[in-house]
């Protein structure tokens, strides 16, 4: 068998230090879970484990419901990417990468209205937002970030409600009480 990557030693207490340049591939930070586990022909897997990826048929459905109550598009992230949309057309985002923006809102771990702003947030990398206004509550789990839930709208003359903004923040409130078992 060829090696084709950096090779480490395991230290006397069995850890592994994973190369810089594969963290920030990655995108692993100092914190962030990582999963562990043997395949059928014992090579040991390492990757950046999701909780919210883990429960993305549990996401799915509560974003169609929050969906058709609100009469929105909804979409649920985890730190990386899309996890589940619902509502309007825009089912093709579902696994992409989210955007820088949308990272440093999840980190500022408070809501985002467009209404108070101004601005709309691209969700995904590259992407020019065609809505006109969008709530954005990150998902906390163990105080910790692990994703965010967006409603979208697309009216610009009319703001988003106190039901709606509560439906989303109830949302990322739920999500990230369901990880926390």
């Amino acid at each position: 068998m060829k090696a084709t990557g950096i090779v480490r030693r395991v230290d006397d207490l069995g850890r592994v230090v994973v190369p810089k340049e594969i963290r920030k591939t990655l995108k692993i930070r100092e914190g962030d879970p990582v999963e562990i586990y043997t395949d059928s022909e014992g090579d040991i897997i390492l990757r950046k484990y999701s909780p919210i990826g883990e429960m993305g048929d549990f996401a799915r459905s509560y974003a169609q419901a929050m969906s058709q109550i609100a009469g929105h598009r909804v979409m649920v992230t985890d730190r990386e990417k899309v996890v589940a949309v619902a509502g309007g057309v825009k089912k093709d985002y579902q696994g992409l990468a989210i955007s820088r923006e949308l990272e440093n809102i999840m980190e500022d771990r408070k809501a985002f209205n467009s209404s108070k702003t101004k601005k709309v947030i691209p969700v995904v990398e590259g992407e020019t937002p065609s809505d006109a206004q969008q709530i954005i509550y990150p998902i906390l789990c163990d105080s910790d970030v692990v994703g965010a839930v967006i409603m979208f709208g697309e009216e610009k003359s009319r703001e988003f409600s106190d039901v709606e903004n509560k439906i989303a923040g109830v949302a990322a409130a739920f999500l990230g009480r369901q990880m926390e078992g």
